[in-house]
């Protein structure tokens, strides 16, 4: 009986009553109505009938010829859609009568002729024709019977005549009483009763079979994929999507199911690089003492044994082996152990020029072996700066040597440049703490924008809610939702801890008009932006204020192989290496880091066979 829990059973179900209470309705009321119509119709047969009958044997009353009265009133009283023609005079007695019978007997005067006359305790003299007809039974078991009695009159000629003077002042001389079988209606009734039974079954039928095919196409099955989805989602497969082109309420929804799955898989895959950062940040601690010292003693006695089998080429070529893998260890470990140092800059004023000299110094001769050139071009006039020295000269180090091995074995050049540039902090500054009014904090590190943690608020636009990742970079405008949103609509902006609204009171935007929305940027004041999707407009007062600022520019270029396209995104992402086997995917890492805790940025330039450029921007004047 799992069938009948499915919402699609339940759909057709309700569906099905609706229209049976409905169908229902109609059929009573439109029964009733043919009934009254049939009923009516018989009605006004009667009364034509009597009137007929009455004007009929009008000169044979007046003339007093019973017998031909008693021939017409049996004659037209034996049509079988005729059940019975009888006159009543003003006493109560049958005269004529198409049922013999009932000739000379009186009638009782509550009976259903005589009832609706004597009702009020005496004769009334006129009657509408609406109460003349009723409606009755001989007997229970009876088929029904529609009477109608109609008064026969005192006229001139009846008291004027010789025959049977009445007297004048008498206006009713006896009545006129036809009575017909009802049983055709009643049989086209029942008959329409059945008719309009089948009909609503039929219906019924019908629209079942077509509401539970377009629901199985557009509800049950999209349902299923969905629960199938989630289904595999639950099982820890975030790889499957429901890829559904339907523009409905349930094609949205996957779709919003796909694009949240990616959001999970992105997460997962953060998370998972988050852990195993923590974890190699405290494997790192023990492994200089643990690992190094073997290594050292492996790569020594290695080297030593390659001088002593000068003349054993076969055991050579072994030792070069031992001899590489643990340079290549040794590499390894130190990278990890970079990588798990960076710490908080400890910053002094310095001279950049001298950290650069410095680091040039220590990878010179790998310089030399390897046949690159490297070019100086350092503006002289560049001021003393407030920088980490040592983490500086680890940045430079790391980027000549990525330099060097993007060379061919036939060597290249390297160049680095040093100048002072004045920059607007529009595309400069970066939020890097964001806060509801309630202090929430608003920073999604799960979710990067171009390597940068995103601002996240709970958005809802077109009776849809979901996220709104925001560029942190000030005055660019890559920012991402989490479902589309139609250009130029406007949208709610709140807190997505604690709903708080984060509408800008009594601001609007000054390019479009739209509500204004913020968020706080601790000691840094509010950064402001429009309410309207596409909208550019941004205003950050803290950063406007200050005006142009200097800025120290250093280009690391070389003429290496380049790095493709679509590798440009993730270069700064740890473990992520277009070296292969030869890199540990965690130099540029550390070099991120570096920077981004010396409030610059770095960014990349590169064409595949062309070679790549490597733009650092620091603040020259920054608190230590």
């Amino acid at each position: 009986m799992r069938f009948l829990q499915h919402i699609g059973f339940k759909l057709i179900l309700v569906v099905g009553i609706t229209a049976i209470l409905i169908i229902s309705v109609f059929a009573y009321f439109n029964i009733q109505s043919l009934g009254n119509s049939l009923q009516g119709e018989v009605e006004r047969h009667a009364n034509q009938l009597s009137e007929t009958v009455k004007y009929s044997t009008r000169h044979d009353m007046l003339l007093n010829q019973r017998d031909r009265i008693h021939q017409a009133i049996t004659a037209m009283g034996k049509q079988p859609t005729i059940g019975r023609i009888r006159v009543l005079n003003k006493t109560g007695e049958i005269i004529y009568s198409s049922d013999d019978r009932e000739i000379g007997t009186s009638v009782d005067k509550n009976a259903e002729s005589c009832y609706a006359c004597h009702s009020a305790g005496r004769p009334l003299e006129r009657l509408p024709i609406a109460e003349r007809t009723r409606v009755f039974q001989t007997h229970p078991d009876s088929s029904r019977l529609l009477g109608i009695i109609n008064p026969i009159y005192n006229e001139q000629a009846c008291w004027s005549a010789a025959c049977h003077v009445h007297p004048q002042q008498q206006t009713v001389l006896g009545v006129l009483d036809v009575t017909l079988p009802l049983d055709e209606v009643d049989r086209t009734t029942r008959n329409s009763r059945l008719k309009m039974l089948l009909f609503a079954l039929s219906a019924v039928l019908a629209l079942s079979i077509i509401i539970g095919f377009f629901v199985e196409r557009w509800v049950d099955t999209p349902v299923k994929d969905l629960l199938k989805a989630t289904q595999q989602v639950a099982d820890g497969n975030l790889a499957h999507r429901i890829k559904s082109s339907r523009q409905d309420e349930l094609g949205k929804l996957a779709r919003s199911f796909d694009n949240m799955t990616d959001k999970m898989s992105e997460a997962r895959l953060q998370l998972f690089q988050s852990d195993k950062l923590a974890s190699l940040g405290r494997l790192a601690a023990g492994v200089a003492h643990e690992i190094n010292n073997p290594l050292t003693g492996v790569l020594t006695y290695s080297s030593f044994l390659l001088k002593r089998t000068a003349n054993q080429p076969e055991m050579q070529e072994d030792l070069k082996v031992i001899v590489r893998e643990t340079l290549r260890s040794r590499e390894i470990v130190k990278s990890l152990l970079d990588f798990a140092r960076q710490s908080v800059p400890k910053k002094n004023e310095t001279d950049l020029h001298d950290i650069i000299d410095r680091a040039v110094t220590v990878v010179q001769n790998q310089l030399s072996l390897r046949h690159v050139e490297l070019v100086k071009n350092l503006d002289p006039a560049l001021p003393r700066m407030t920088l980490d020295a040592n983490q500086m000269q680890q940045v430079f180090i790391n980027l000549i040597v990525n330099g060097m091995d993007a060379m061919s074995p036939g060597g290249g050049r390297i160049t680095i440049g040093t100048s002072q540039i004045t920059l607007s902090p529009v595309g400069m500054a970066q939020i890097k703490k964001a806060t509801c009014p309630k202090r929430h904090s608003l920073i999604d590190q799960t979710m990067r924008i171009e390597g940068l943690s995103s601002v996240r608020v709970k958005m809802r636009a077109a009776s849809e809610e979901g996220f709104l990742y925001l560029d942190p970079l000030y005055g660019r405008h890559r920012d991402q939702t989490s479902f589309p949103v139609a250009a130029g609509a406007l949208r709610a902006i709140s807190c997505p801890e604690c709903a708080a609204s984060l509408h800008e009171p009594d601001l609007v935007c000054p390019l479009c008009g739209a509500p204004a929305f913020f968020v706080e940027v601790p000691t840094q004041g509010k950064w402001q932006s429009c309410t309207r999707q596409g909208c550019d407009w941004q205003r950050w007062d803290a950063m406007d204020t200050g005006g142009l600022r200097e800025y120290a520019e250093i280009t690391v270029s070389d003429t290496g192989c380049g790095i493709p396209a679509e590798d440009l995104p993730r270069i700064f992402e740890p473990f992520f290496s277009t070296k292969g086997q030869k890199g540990t995917g965690l130099g540029l890492s550390v070099i991120w880091g570096i920077i981004d805790n010396h409030n610059g940025t770095i960014k990349v330039e590169s064409e595949v066979n062309r070679g790549t450029t490597f733009r650092i921007r620091l603040p020259l004047h920054q608190p230590r």
